[in-house]
């Protein structure tokens, strides 16, 4: 049972991300403040394949914290399922590290892709007080939805930081789905694209614009909000084993859903699919 829910976990992921789900531009969501990244990727040229698995390069100041924060992450199904992959993984090395910077938040990064396209290598990196601070509820509707939970120690900051975790595994996920040479033509166009839209009133029908968008699959903020919304996607999946048997599971849940359809509508399909996906003991209001 464990196994072939895991599994079908692994397809739902995998469906989803090759889909393309395209949204409206809303000006007005970039006065919110998401949870800060470390930075944009870093793309490196194309080359030979270091040997696969994670690495772990967490400083000894950290070495305790972060531990805690693994084993909550490890102790749900889809947790332990993810990190075996990527520590089994024979090509693609993830190294993952904790540092001062961003210290609420975290930041996937550092990619490199084999001659062949293939990603080999990424890089996450985790707050060093990674188990505080919620981000808003309209680009991380998972995360956000545990702050009254641990307010009143219903779960510990250890489930917030494992989701975080899971979010960034969600990031170096769809990365893995995305052409090399499409990743790199957003990074060159995303500040072009910004430039024109910052003299020209925010105008988002320029056809200058139009046509940018139309290269890169979406303009600046499509492309960021699908990607942090896969992350959350990933968080929720790590939620659903983590509070299966919680008394206030329903209530979680809920609260995700009236956020997504409030925030992040034309992203809902990837959250119905986990929260109605087999092996899931409760959908509660997601019919």
């Amino acid at each position: 049972m464990r196994s072939s829910r895991n599994f079908y976990a692994f397809v739902i992921l995998t469906t989803l991300f090759a889909g393309t789900v395209s949204a409206k531009y809303d000006a007005q969501k970039t006065l919110h403040t998401p949870l800060r990244h470390s930075g944009d990727p870093l793309v490196l040229d194309a080359v030979p394949a270091p040997s696969g698995g994670i690495r772990e390069e967490i400083p000894d100041a950290y070495k305790k914290r972060y531990q805690e924060w693994k084993a909550e992450f490890l102790s749900t199904d889809i947790g332990k399922a993810q990190w075996d992959l990527y520590a089994q993984h024979s090509r693609l090395l993830l190294t993952i590290t904790v540092s001062r910077d961003n210290e609420n938040g975290a930041g996937s990064g550092k990619y490199k892709w084999s001659s062949s396209g293939e990603l080999i290598a990424a890089t996450v990196t985790l707050g060093a007080k990674l188990d505080e601070g919620f981000p808003t509820d309209v680009y991380y509707p998972v995360m956000n939805a545990l702050e009254p939970y641990e307010r009143k120690k219903l779960i510990s900051g250890n489930v917030l930081a494992a989701a975080k975790i899971a979010h960034e595994f969600g990031h170096v996920m769809k990365i893995g789905t995305i052409p090399e040479p499409l990743y790199h033509l957003q990074l060159r166009l995303a500040p072009v694209y910004n430039k024109i839209l910052l003299s020209n009133g925010h105008n988002v029908d320029d056809p200058r614009l139009v046509d940018l968008a139309s290269q890169m699959g979406g303009n600046p903020v499509q492309i960021w909000e699908d990607r942090e919304y896969w992350g959350e996607a990933n968080a929720m999946l790590y939620l659903r084993d983590r509070v299966a048997k919680e008394s206030f599971h329903c209530r979680l849940f809920n609260k995700i859903k009236r956020s997504v359809e409030e925030y992040a509508k034309p992203y809902e399909e990837r959250f119905t699919a986990i929260a109605k996906s087999e092996g899931v003991i409760y959908s509660c209001s997601w019919r």
